[in-house]
């Protein structure tokens, strides 16, 4: 073998070189960080791909993407049976909410 020779790669040596400037504790701790890293990552995904099998083994419907309006509580629009009934056939709008302060029709109310 040939002392001239390099036996590892130009990405090596660049890594090292790298390195070499920094303090003992960062040469440590840098390599350490990023191999956590990669080692995080695995086991996220792993664990994802543990519960999307198990989510289909058990036949249970996916969760789909919560809205706002999942959430509206006290605010939700209540289901009034007969409301479009009431109202003359049509579907309620805005104005049929106002109360008091609707405007008055001149028509005599028929929208």
């Amino acid at each position: 073998m040939s002392a001239g020779v390099p036996l590892a790669s130009w990405k090596t040596q660049m890594f090292e070189s790298l390195l070499g400037f920094l303090p003992d504790w960062v040469q440590i701790t840098v390599p350490a960080l990023v191999l956590l890293a990669v080692l995080t990552a695995w086991a996220l995904k792993l664990k994802r791909r543990i519960a999307a099998r198990r989510v289909l083994r058990a036949g249970a419907p996916v969760r789909t993407q919560a809205s706002g309006a999942d959430f509206l509580g006290p605010y939700a629009p209540r289901n009034r049976a007969g409301g479009a009934a009431r109202s003359g056939g049509r579907e309620p709008s805005g104005a049929d909410f106002l109360g008091a302060c609707a405007p008055r029709r001149e028509d005599g109310g028929r929208g």
